[in-house]
């Protein structure tokens, strides 16, 4: 069997898993909803704002900080958005899981992954 044989079959058992599924679900609803999707966004465009702060200075504005605690209790309402958010850190662990797994076949952290 050749290494493509191999990634169709990684793909189709994605496609199927229990993390995948839910993120997919999750996703799909909150594409459907434009409401949601600007919400999701927004929180986004905070967050990177944040990251960026972090990054640049050392630190997040208080302003920023509370943008966030805003936003983290209006999501929390929010179940949809809240499902998507747990299902999308559970995919991320898959999917950084899975990337640590070819790192280390390959020998070289070719993706930033790390070992």
């Amino acid at each position: 069997m050749n290494i493509y044989d191999k990634f169709n079959e990684l793909a189709a058992e994605l496609k199927v898993n229990p993390d995948v599924v839910a993120f997919r679900d999750a996703a799909l609803k909150i594409q459907s909803d434009e409401t949601k999707t600007k919400m999701l966004e927004d929180f986004r465009k905070i967050q990177i704002a944040a990251y960026t702060e972090s990054m640049e200075s050392g630190k997040v504005t208080d302003e920023t900080t509370e943008k966030m605690q805003n936003f983290a209790s209006v999501i929390k309402t929010n179940p949809d958005i809240n499902e998507y958010l747990q299902a999308e850190v559970r995919f991320s662990i898959l999917f950084e899981d899975m990337m640590k797994i070819i790192n280390d076949a390959v020998g070289v952290d070719v993706i930033g992954a790390g070992k």
